[in-house]
């Protein structure tokens, strides 16, 4: 299925500077998966070396958090944004 999604600020340098993008896939980690295969270099930055979403990497998908619907096999229906949202710490 396609899908659009959004990308931070701080990895916008990896896709061309673009803030949203379209990719096809079935589950939202194939998703980003498609993500990585058109923009390299994005895997490492969104997955840990177990291939699980790093830490302080939010995924969602519409106004859901994927860690609380599925996860990275959470299916994606056509047309859906999928918004990668970096945790912000501070103090």
């Amino acid at each position: 299925m396609s899908a659009r999604v959004r990308i931070p600020t701080q990895l916008r340098s990896l896709v061309g500077g673009a803030g949203e993008v379209t990719v096809d896939g079935e589950t939202v980690g194939d998703a980003l998966k498609a993500l990585d295969v058109a923009h390299p270099g994005l895997a490492e930055r969104l997955f840990d070396e177990s291939g699980n979403l790093r830490r302080f990497v939010n995924v969602f998908l519409g106004e859901e958090d994927v860690r609380f619907l599925d996860g990275l096999s959470t299916p994606v229906p056509a047309g859906s944004i999928i918004s990668v949202v970096p945790a912000v710490a501070g103090g």
